[in-house]
C-alpha cells in the first residue's frame, strides 16, 4: 500500500511501504479520508512521536469501510466487513490501509459524509474529554475557548452550545468574524484590537465569570487571565502555540480554588480513550444526526496534495477542518 512518509528534509511523500499486519484484536480499514491536526505538524517537526506500535507516518483520525476483522475483534466487537466507520489513531492515517484496536472504531452517524466522518474522532474525542470529563461543563456555565478559527474550536463551540454553555472565543483576523459566528460563539474577542483579561476582568465584575477555559494558546495572557476565573473554576491547557510560559499570582489562584489541568488526549490509555468514543456514540452522535454539532470542513485536498494541506495550518488560513482524500 502506500501512505505518506516524513522525510529527512520534513518533506511529505506518497510512497509504497508496507502494509499493516492485522492483529486478533485489530480490524482493517480501507481508508477513505484522513483528517489533518496540529499533532500532525509537530510529528513532522518531530515534537509528537506516535506512540509504541503506532506507523510512522501520521493522521489521528480517518474515514473509511471495514476490510477485515480480526479474530478477537470479531468475538468482542459488532464490526464486520464492508461496514462505514471513522476511528481515533494513535497515528498512521495518512496511508490506504490502517489497522486499529475494534475499540477505536465508531460507526458514522446518520446525515454525516464520509469527508465529515473522518474529521470527527480526534476533534470530537478531544472535545468531549476536555468539555465534558476534565471541565465537568454544565448548563449555564461561562465557557471560553482560544482560536475560534481552528478545526477544533469548530468543533468545541458548537458542542458546548449544545450542552447549553456561554461561549466565549477568540479570533486574531477580522476576516474570520463571520465564520467563526456560525459555530454559535456568542462573543467573539479580536485579541488583537481587544484585551481579553479586560474581557474576563468586566465579566468577572459583572458577576458572571468564566468557570471554564480550553487553552491552545499559553503564553503571557493566561497567567493574566487567571485571577478572573470564577470560584473553582478550571482551565485546560491543550497546547501552548503562544508560548510555554507564563507568570501566575498563586494567592489569588488558590482563594479562588481555579484548577490548572493539562491535558492531552494521544496519551490517554486505550481504555480511557474506548470509553470517550463509547460516550460520544452514546451522547453526542445523535446531535450530530440531528444537525446540532457537525465538523467545518475548509476544504478537502487529494493526498498528493499533503503539502498544501499542511501549509493551510501552518499559515493559519484554514477557520475548520482540512480533510485528504485518500
Amino acid at each position: 500500500m502506500k501512505a505518506i512518509v516524513i522525510g529527512r528534509d520534513r518533506s511529505l511523500v506518497w510512497q509504497e511501504v508496507a502494509d499493516p499486519e492485522l492483529q486478533d484484536d485489530e480490524v482493517l480499514i480501507k481508508v477513505a479520508y484522513a483528517a489533518v491536526n496540529r499533532a500532525d505538524l509537530m510529528q513532522r517537526e518531530g515534537n509528537y512521536p506516535p506512540p509504541p506500535g503506532c506507523p510512522e507516518w501520521p493522521g489521528l483520525e480517518v474515514s473509511g469501510e471495514v476490510a477485515a476483522v480480526g479474530k478477537d475483534a470479531a468475538e468482542k466487537s459488532q464490526w464486520r466487513a464492508g461496514d462505514k466507520v471513522c476511528a481515533l489513531l494513535g497515528g498512521g492515517g495518512y496511508a490506504e490501509y490502517v489497522a486499529v484496536r475494534y475499540d477505536m472504531l465508531m460507526p458514522v452517524p446518520a446525515n454525516c459524509t464520509m469527508a465529515e466522518a473522518a474529521a470527527m474522532p480526534e476533534a470530537f474525542a478531544t472535545a468531549y474529554l476536555n468539555l465534558c470529563m476534565e471541565g465537568g461543563l454544565k448548563k449555564g456555565d461561562v465557557f471560553l475557548m482560544h482560536a475560534g478559527a481552528s478545526g477544533l474550536a469548530s468543533v468545541v463551540i458548537p458542542m458546548a452550545k449544545a450542552f447549553g454553555a456561554y461561549v466565549i472565543t477568540t479570533i486574531i483576523d477580522e476576516n474570520k468574524r463571520q465564520i467563526v459566528a456560525k459555530t454559535g460563539a456568542d462573543l467573539i474577542v479580536n485579541t488583537l484590537t481587544e484585551d481579553i483579561v479586560q474581557v474576563l476582568r468586566d465579566l468577572d465584575a459583572k458577576g458572571t465569570p468564566v468557570d471554564l477555559a480550553i487553552d491552545c494558546l499559553g503564553g503571557k495572557n493566561m497567567g493574566e487571565c487567571l485571577p478572573y476565573m470564577a470560584y473553582m473554576a478550571k482551565w485546560i491547557m491543550i497546547a501552548t502555540l503562544a508560548g510555554d510560559l507564563t507568570e501566575i499570582d498563586m494567592r489569588k489562584l488558590y482563594v479562588r480554588n481555579v484548577r490548572i489541568i493539562g491535558s492531552t488526549l494521544r496519551s490517554k490509555p486505550p481504555r480511557v480513550k474506548a470509553e470517550i468514543l463509547q460516550k460520544l456514540v452514546g451522547e453526542v452522535w445523535e446531535k450530530v444526526s440531528a444537525g446540532e454539532i457537525r465538523p467545518a470542513i475548509y476544504a478537502v485536498l487529494p493526498i498528493a496534495e499533503a503539502e498544501k494541506a499542511h501549509a493551510l495550518l501552518y499559515e493559519n488560513q484554514s477557520t475548520g477542518k482540512v480533510v485528504l482524500k485518500i
